[in-house]
């Protein structure tokens, strides 16, 4: 059966109590976001005896930690401030087999000075592909040297945004350090979301055998708000990674709240990945066990 998880991020407390939190909600895994109340693991401040404290609560909770999050943008066009992000994704990758899992997962990134969402002309240039094929490349060459795996997470305004690119950067950086975080509605735009089985269809058809993590969420279109897109989950230090909810004419809210083909999507995900967790995202802390019985309620009436 396929196991259902939750970023730890979206409940904003100490260690033990978010351990605690999670376990009393049913959830028997994890996608773990590194920011505690009471853990200090930001840039230059991970180490062994801390992130064996975070897996070790999590084993006594029994929730094991079945990928990490390291979301930044890895092409940031600031050199620096690219060299200051990247810095501290791979101290997440040196350091993910001590948190309990092999899997960081990241984005691609885009070249918009604004904002990590939001398309830029560069991103879908030959020069933008390359430059963010060897960021992956060293990545992934970074996860293979320390037992772990860096998985690509398709976004439609980043550089990897469709399938297509999807398959091409596989292609360019066929390294065993990468794989592939599932994440069905990152690949929709206005001009296909009404094509979504096509689309589900075309993903698993050329890329089941590079995923290990699937996500959660839902897509429908926006209607009149053409902004970016971001929710108030009752946490004033929130990153912008768990409050952004789309941008342009896509809105991405919790799942079973949009028009995601969630019937294709598990039936396709569980025929080579009948064990995989999925991570529940994009939502509210009280909105955790509608989610939950969404979910579990799909993964029933499908056998799966």
């Amino acid at each position: 059966m396929m196991q259902t998880g939750i970023f730890s991020g979206y409940f904003p407390y100490g260690l033990q109590e978010t351990a605690q939190k999670i376990r009393a909600l049913g959830f028997n895994t994890v996608q773990l976001d590194l920011h505690f109340k009471d853990v200090d693991l930001s840039a230059g401040q991970i180490t062994m005896e801390k992130a064996r404290q975070v897996r070790e609560t999590f084993r006594d909770h029994d929730l094991p930690v079945s990928c990490i999050s390291g979301y930044t943008n890895i092409i940031h066009p600031d050199a620096s401030e690219r060299e200051k992000r990247v810095g501290y994704l791979k101290e997440i990758i040196r350091n993910a087999r001590h948190f309990g899992s092999p899997y960081v997962i990241s984005e691609t990134g885009t070249y918009n000075t604004e904002s990590d969402w939001v398309h830029d002309p560069k991103n879908k240039t030959e020069e933008g592909f390359e430059t963010c094929a060897a960021v992956i490349r060293d990545l992934a060459q970074t996860a293979y040297d320390h037992g772990a795996v860096f998985l690509l997470e398709t976004y439609v305004n980043n550089v990897v945004g469709s399938v297509e690119e999807t398959v091409r950067m596989f292609a360019a950086v066929d390294h065993p350090g990468l794989g592939l975080l599932m994440d069905p509605t990152n690949y929709f735009e206005t001009h296909n979301i009404d094509a979504m089985d096509k689309i589900l269809n075309q993903v698993f058809d050329t890329l089941s055998d590079k995923i290990r993590i699937a996500h959660a969420k839902d897509v429908k279109r926006s209607g009149d708000d053409k902004s970016e897109k971001h929710a108030d989950i009752g946490d004033a230090d929130a990153l912008e990674s768990h409050t952004f909810r789309g941008v342009g004419e896509i809105e991405l809210p919790a799942p079973g709240l949009g028009s995601l083909n969630y019937d294709l999507y598990l039936k396709r995900l569980s025929e080579k990945h009948p064990n995989i967790p999925i991570i529940i995202e994009h939502l509210s802390e009280d909105d955790v066990p509608r989610a939950k019985r969404f979910l579990d309620g799909k993964l029933r009436a499908l056998g799966v």
